[in-house]
């Protein structure tokens, strides 16, 4: 029997931030689909504050999936250790270290140390599985430190918004006609196309036309993972806003005792080179954030409204004659 061998590889990226800084955009969790463009939701599982369990839904090879991840956190010595559960054929296991080094005043070095197995030890899978751990270690790297380097003005670029709207009856009509996108050019005012790939079970590309308020058209896609059980929809936008570096979000029907809450919620990072080319000499984020909360929350209102007409249709339907 061969004993399986240990890889270990170890990448890092200097960025002008502060040590502190540079840690926290690792240990949270949260804004990474804003932040890492392969992202597409990021699951919080469970937490005491030194520890966490979350599942990450990557989009890397065209079919989103989920990887679940462990792992011990270190905030006095800027250290996070890792372990992937249940790592997909052929790797056997996966984990390894995140850790910030203040290298000088507004400088840090971020570190990722990785250890992988592979099963049989075979060239072709350990040549296939250390590339693509490497491309993703230099590519993750790079886009944290990218942000982290944004500190000072990632608060003003960062927005998070919801609509809602309370619907009396039954929530599985309302999760349909949310599913349902492709349905929605002619009953939902602002989408005039729709295109809708089903890429797996409750998981969808979709690429729609959008009206602007000038009457110009212009084109989103998005990654959806559908939840059915608990009523939930979140979405990653691949091509989001013209005003939007990245846009994510979720749709989530709540149930009461006489009716449902629908609320769509919106997380977004605007495009700071795009604000004055796209609203104006002079203007600043303060003035796109309200531009983007008033476009998104129209649309996002938009949408709730034939839904609420989808369920109360559905409810009549069912009533008997």
């Amino acid at each position: 029997m061969s004993v399986e061998r240990v890889h270990r590889m170890s990448h890092a990226v200097d960025a002008a931030a502060p040590a502190g800084v540079l840690y926290n955009v690792v240990a949270d969790t949260a804004p990474w689909p804003l932040f890492l463009p392969d992202t597409v939701h990021v699951e919080r599982l469970d937490s005491t504050g030194t520890t966490d369990r979350f599942s990450q839904w990557a989009d890397t090879d065209g079919r989103p999936r989920p990887t679940l991840w462990r792992r011990t956190l270190d905030a006095h010595r800027r250290r996070i250790d890792f372990r992937r559960e249940r790592p997909a054929d052929p790797v056997t296991t996966q984990g390894g270290s995140w850790s910030v080094e203040e290298l000088a005043p507004g400088w840090s070095r971020l570190t990722l140390e990785q250890d992988i197995t592979v099963a049989g030890n075979r060239s072709a899978d350990v040549e296939r599985v250390l590339a693509s751990a490497r491309d993703g270690a230099r590519s993750v790297l790079g886009r944290l430190g990218a942000v982290a380097e944004r500190w000072r003005r990632l608060d003003g670029l960062l927005l998070s918004f919801e609509d809602s709207v309370r619907i009396p009856g039954p929530g599985e009509p309302v999760h349909e006609f949310l599913y349902r996108v492709g349905s929605w050019p002619g009953r939902v005012a602002h989408v005039v196309g729709a295109e809708v790939t089903e890429v797996s079970a409750g998981v969808q590309r979709t690429s729609m036309v959008n009206l602007a308020d000038d009457g110009s058209a212009y084109t989103t896609e998005e990654v959806r993972v559908c939840f059915p059980a608990a009523g939930r929809i979140v979405f990653k936008r691949t091509r989001p806003h013209p005003l939007l570096a990245a846009h994510a979000g979720e749709w989530s029907v709540e149930p009461d005792a006489t009716g449902v809450t629908v609320v769509c919620r919106h997380d977004v990072l605007l495009d700071a080179g795009a604000v004055e080319r796209m609203l104006g000499p002079g203007a600043d984020p303060a003035r796109a954030g309200r531009h983007v909360r008033e476009v998104l929350g129209r649309e996002s209102r938009a949408t709730l409204e034939p839904a609420q007409q989808y369920a109360r249709e559905s409810v009549r339907s069912l009533r008997p004659v």
